[in-house]
């Protein structure tokens, strides 16, 4: 039980920027993920990191939530404004930015989603993840970089797919 306890306000916290602001969304997608957790964590017992593979759960749910609820158009995105967007740390919560963004996170290697993750969503400074991943500042940077432009690339197959053009 301490582990709900430990992951579940990171949990709900998690979803709810993800969810564009909607608190109904990220609510059952928290309680969704949690019984998915039970369900499966009784069968194959705990990972050693459980709010990563709760947060594994929820992106996945996230994603599927906003395209059940919205047919989400994303022909009015581009790959370049979503991400000066999150540079900016302004329009992330519109339902099109928050699946086209977490769509493409699915899809490139998990760490680098992760520092996109903590560094755009989690307001993570580079020192801290410096600090966090045991690398230099200059590293972080380089991952950093290295990480957006692959999400760039999967945002622009997302939005060409999106508008029929792949």
């Amino acid at each position: 039980m301490d582990i709900y306890w430990e992951t579940i306000g990171p949990l709900y916290a998690y979803a709810s920027r993800r969810c564009g602001g909607q608190r109904d969304v990220a609510e059952d997608v928290t309680q969704e993920t949690w019984f998915r957790a039970v369900r499966e964590w009784r069968k194959r017992g705990i990972p050693s990191s459980p709010l990563a593979w709760l947060t594994a759960v929820a992106r996945n749910l996230i994603v599927d939530q906003l395209r059940r609820a919205h047919d989400v158009p994303l022909d009015t995105v581009s790959a370049a404004d979503v991400l000066e967007a999150m540079d900016r740390n302004e329009d992330t919560n519109s339902a099109e930015v928050v699946l086209a963004v977490t769509d493409a996170l699915r899809r490139i290697p998990k760490a680098e989603a992760q520092l996109l993750e903590a560094f755009h969503f989690e307001r993570c400074k580079v020192a801290q993840l410096a600090t966090s991943y045991g690398i230099s500042e200059r590293a972080v940077e380089g991952r950093l970089r290295r990480a957006r432009e692959r999400l760039r690339n999967e945002l622009e197959t997302t939005l060409k797919a999106d508008r029929g053009l792949v």
